[in-house]
């Protein structure tokens, strides 16, 4: 009977604390609401910007992008100039998610629906006066556009190594974050434009700060790509780094009820600009002096066998430059629809990287447009 009391107290116990904590996180889930509330109107002309009744948001969203990596080297091989060009272009991917939240603070994932086999991340945060954004793409290429003048190989040769297909793909990884502020919080809206938390409801326009980053790796060191660490003199790996800090000026124009365009443009001053080479040796000089090199009385695969059993590359150690003080622009342009309870958006921005080492050069072009469709609730 003791026993029995006893299990009744600690059961009635258990059960008055797990109403307690439920009371608890109702408490502090509404005392949230209310705070996200008055934050999202604090301090504007209401007249100019406006929260939704319905705090709640959930969106479907797409997206297309496409990176472009080109490296060109010019360079002289047993006397012999030449000049190479290598472009790896990916195939421009789509992606297709959703996204929950709550006057903008939310959570949202996406898959890969189309395009590269690479990976897609993002992550975004927007408030009033500012903005935080980070992509992260990585992606393979095995079939790079390699275009070579020389007179050390035919047109026909020539025509061979442009549609080659490597045993050993390149790897890019390229990483872009950046954050805006803006100094006219009062009366014009970054959310407005960008994740429609709240509602610009007249134009207006204002001064911004802004920073960037950005990374990029390209890796194609292996000792199947042995020709192309030749002929691009060493260089096998390449590791960028920029930062960049700026100021423009972004204007939200509302032509009609719901309708909204948003431009930003800002010049950038590139303060951080480094490179990372590493270099390797290889044997191709030496492959090439064989005289199977030039048979042709085997057959491809037996030739294909030789060759990728011979080629060998050798790491030659690794070298950082630090390039001076450049100028960059950074571009963002947004249209919003809203009518009723749903609204609709499409942004999109344009990233260009440059690098140099050497008598190699290149560039990372790095593209995205973003569209989404919303219910608020």
């Amino acid at each position: 009977m003791k026993a029995a009391k006893f299990l009744l107290i600690v059961i009635g116990l258990s059960l008055s604390t797990v109403l307690m904590a439920q009371e608890g996180l109702i408490s502090f889930a509404m005392k949230l609401g209310s705070k996200l509330d008055s934050m999202s109107v604090k301090g504007v002309d209401r007249r100019y910007i406006d929260a939704p009744a319905r705090p709640w948001q959930l969106i479907v969203r797409g997206n297309v992008s496409q990176t472009i990596v080109s490296m060109k080297n010019d360079g002289t091989a047993a006397g012999e100039y030449y000049d190479a060009r290598t472009q790896l272009r990916t195939v421009p991917s789509q992606h297709i998610g959703l996204w929950a939240g709550y006057r903008g603070y939310g959570i949202g994932y996406t898959v890969n629906v189309g395009g590269d086999k690479g990976s897609l991340l993002t992550f975004g945060a927007t408030g009033g006066a500012f903005g935080l954004n980070v992509r992260i793409h990585t992606f393979e290429n095995s079939r790079p556009t390699v275009n070579i003048e020389s007179n050390l190989i035919s047109e026909k040769q020539a025509e061979e190594i442009a549609n080659a297909v490597l045993i050993d793909p390149i790897r890019v990884k390229t990483v872009t974050a950046d954050g805006y502020y803006m100094f006219n919080g009062k009366k014009f809206s970054y959310a407005a434009a960008y994740d429609q938390s709240v509602i610009q409801r007249r134009s207006a326009g204002s001064l911004m700060a802004g920073l960037m980053y950005n990374y990029t790796h390209i890796n194609y060191a292996s000792d199947s790509n042995c020709d192309l660490v030749y002929i691009m003199e060493g260089l096998g790996r390449v590791k960028l780094w920029q930062g960049s800090v700026g100021a423009g000026y972004a204007y939200n124009w509302v032509p009609a009820k719901g309708l909204l365009v948003n431009v930003m443009a800002m010049p950038m001053l590139t303060f951080v600009n480094k490179l990372k080479a590493y270099g390797y040796t290889t044997n191709l000089e030496e492959v090439m002096a064989d005289p199977t090199f030039w048979r042709t009385d085997i057959s491809d695969e037996d030739w294909d066998k030789w060759y990728y059993e011979n080629v060998r590359i050798t790491p030659a150690g690794e070298q950082t430059f630090n390039s001076g003080l450049s100028i960059g622009f950074d571009a963002r342009a947004s249209l919003t629809y809203n009518f009723g309870r749903y609204f609709f958006n499409a942004y999109g921005q344009f990233n260009n990287i440059r690098y140099h080492h050497n008598s190699a050069t290149g560039y990372v072009n790095d593209w995205f447009v973003n569209t989404a469709i919303g219910i608020r609730l």
